[in-house]
């Protein structure tokens, strides 16, 4: 494995070439460093950028490392905390970049990685925030899908379809055709949110919940049930306040 030199500090790193990238890129983690370049990188090329930015490597790397030594638990929103995603806890890990903006990305747990300009004294505010956005985002473009299939499937249109933070139920659908879902349903598996979408839109038919209205609400959806089950049970613990954590917001952004 390739080392970084700082002073008398040895920082090991896995370097990975890849031809779909154009700009080298650096993420940093307290178990290690990880350095992506573009196949058509020159080895002198490279051993000028990684010497231009040994330092911020060097900082970065101590950085996370003291954090992480000096917290007897885990943060809520530092690597290794768990956050609930689609009747889930998803592993988060965050790491340093020498990138301009925050990603984050979801492959078998939260990935986010924050540049240089966050601080580490808002960094958790900064993740807690970001990750909010991001899970409104996703469940914003389920709700539109789910609606869309059914909406072609059975001719179930909507007059707008729309994501709310709402302080009551999980749904509901206006006298004017306007269907209105709770955002915390991002917390519960796909199938229950697929539920309580359908159901709504079910009601464009249907507006009562009688006799008619399930057996309708079958037609569309023959295991409704088994979702409408699992959210009469767990209902309590779709719960968005653990995001309402410290506020960091965008400090030192250059």
């Amino acid at each position: 494995m390739p080392v970084l030199q700082v002073g008398e500090t040895a920082i090991p790193y896995d370097l990975r070439r890849s031809a779909t990238i154009r700009e080298r890129r650096i993420t940093v983690t307290p178990g290690g460093v990880e350095v992506l370049a573009p196949l058509s990188d020159q080895d002198d090329d490279l051993a000028a950028f990684l010497d231009r930015k040994r330092q911020w490597v060097f900082d970065s790397f101590q950085e996370l490392k003291e954090l992480a030594a000096s917290r007897p638990v885990v943060p809520r929103f530092m690597t290794g905390s768990k956050v609930p995603f689609r009747g889930r806890m998803s592993r988060l890990t965050v790491r340093r970049t020498d990138g301009p903006h925050i990603e984050i990305t979801h492959r078998n747990g939260f990935l986010v990685d924050l540049p240089a300009w966050v601080t580490k004294e808002g960094a958790e505010g900064i993740v807690a925030t970001e990750i909010k956005l991001w899970l409104k985002r996703r469940v914003r473009r389920d709700v539109s899908e789910i609606a869309t299939a059914y909406s072609k499937r059975f001719g179930l249109k909507a007059r707008a379809i729309r994501v709310a933070d709402m302080k009551s139920g999980w749904g509901s659908c206006g006298e004017n055709g306007t269907v209105l879902i709770n955002w915390h349903l991002i917390f519960a598996p796909k199938k229950v949110l697929e539920y309580v979408v359908v159901h709504e839109l079910a009601h464009l038919k249907i507006r009562s919940h009688g006799p008619e209205f399930w057996a309708y609400l079958e037609t569309l959806l023959p295991d409704y049930e088994r979702p409408k089950g699992w959210l009469s049970l767990k209902q309590s613990s779709l719960d968005a306040s653990f995001l309402e954590g410290p506020k960091g917001l965008y400090l030192n952004k250059p």
